[in-house]
């Protein structure tokens, strides 16, 4: 009986589990003081565990090195929006990056209706170099 209990409850929670959000990184809104050191493209996928936001990416192109990730939440997808969280990136001008971040509830609901995205800075783009939004992927919308 306990095994049947604790077989439900293991099966309840795996299918509770969000699977992954999905972001194509590309370069943020460049304009003339900025065109020659924002380039380059990559990809994020992130899984949210109770409140924390777990997200790993790569990244290629950029003119400098990548410096830190930081995830914003927007009050609607495509504007930009206050910090969320950071960590360090890989380093490099292409390479990997991975780490959490601590959300709120709110931050928690705002990330499963796609409001977050995360953007990557560099040496010579320290205000941002990509950026993508975490959305589900196609089917799941």
């Amino acid at each position: 009986m306990l095994q049947a209990l604790l077989f439900t409850l293991a099966l309840a929670a795996a299918q509770a589990a969000p699977a992954p959000m999905r972001a194509r990184l590309s370069p943020v809104p460049v304009d003339a003081t900025t065109q020659t050191t924002i380039t380059g493209l990559g990809s994020a996928s992130a899984t949210l565990s109770g409140t924390t936001l777990a997200i790993e990416g790569t990244y290629k192109g950029l003119k400098t090195a990548a410096t830190t990730v930081k995830v914003f939440e927007s009050p609607q997808r495509g504007l930009r929006g206050p910090l969320v969280g950071q960590f360090a990136a890989g380093g490099g001008t292409s390479g990997a990056f991975s780490g959490t971040v601590t959300l709120t509830r709110e931050q928690a609901a705002a990330f499963a209706k796609g409001l977050l995205y995360v953007q990557l800075q560099s040496e010579k783009a320290p205000d941002g170099n990509l950026w993508g939004w975490l959305l589900a992927p196609k089917g799941r919308r």
